[in-house]
């Protein structure tokens, strides 16, 4: 049900990811949406800067994807998401608990819209604490690099292991 995609898998994985962003749309600020929300290119850049991908399928269609990239001494989960059809059955859960079951670190970090009330609340439902503004800023600085448009419009959530 749930294993691990490649390059080779690109077009099933940015098909779910561009489906399921278009919540983002008009919910993120205008200049950080772009149509489609993760082009070809930036998924190829992320699989050489080591984000591993794992995809959840049902009836033998790509319905969830959620990676994770081991950065320093943290695991940091990238790229959650599932279909539109498909959300609120449980795909984003599995995966995340199949995640936490290979994380090898002490920690997990996820970051995300601070607007995405719906993501925050998942991963609150899931054990993660919401840094503050604060901590936020210092987290995203030093593990991920995004522009300092999203950094003031994300927020960072932790799970200890």
């Amino acid at each position: 049900m749930i294993t691990e995609y490649t390059k080779n898998d690109l077009l099933p994985i940015l098909n779910v990811i561009n489906d399921a962003a278009l919540k983002y749309k008009g919910v993120i600020p205008d200049s950080c949406w772009e149509e489609p929300y993760m082009p070809k290119q930036e998924l190829l850049k992320e699989f050489d800067n080591a984000v591993r991908i794992f995809g959840y399928k049902k009836n033998n269609i790509l319905v969830g994807v959620m990676g994770i990239q081991e950065v320093q001494d943290v695991t940091l989960i990238r790229h959650a998401y599932t279909l539109s059809d498909y959300q609120g059955i449980g795909i984003g859960k599995s995966l995340l608990q199949y995640l936490f079951k290979i994380n090898r670190s002490s920690s997990m970090l996820v970051g995300t819209w601070e607007d995405a009330t719906w993501a925050i609340r998942f991963y609150i439902k899931n054990d993660f604490v919401l840094h503050t503004r604060e901590q936020t800023n210092r987290l995203l600085e030093r593990y991920w690099q995004v522009p300092i448009m999203q950094m003031d419009n994300s927020v960072v959530l932790e799970k200890i292991f």
